[in-house]
């Protein structure tokens, strides 16, 4: 009689769990937002056009400071100067860091250069 009565509680509670489980998935629902949200579109920037000759050309060569490339970017001006005489190199600071604008350089750099060769660090 026990074991019947067990058997028998046992079932209606799990015919309750069961049936209250599959009303409140019907009836309930989650609304999920995409954390990232949404992306702007990008917009692309065509790389500038190479010139077809370095020679008689102004290139400048930009050290944004990264922790010791002072030795990197002189061995550079030295190894290109070296490579192509025809062509002056100026080695220049980034005033700032990296993610800090320079507008008097990129001026300058326009105004009297034909190129230059950004150096990033790693």
């Amino acid at each position: 009689m026990k074991n019947c009565s067990r058997r028998l509680v046992s079932a209606v509670v799990f015919l309750s769990v069961f049936c209250s489980g599959v009303a409140s998935a019907a009836e309930d629902q989650i609304r999920v937002m995409n954390p990232r949200g949404i992306m702007p579109a990008i917009q692309q920037i065509p790389m500038a056009e190479r010139p077809g000759a370095l020679d008689g050309k102004t290139i400048y060569i930009v050290d944004t400071k990264f922790a010791n490339t002072k030795p990197f970017v002189n061995a550079l001006r030295d190894n290109l100067a070296a490579a192509y005489p025809k062509t002056t190199w100026i080695g220049v600071d980034k005033v700032g860091g990296y993610m800090q604008d320079d507008p008097n350089l990129w001026a300058e750099i326009k105004a009297k250069g034909h190129g230059a060769i950004v150096l990033l660090g790693h």
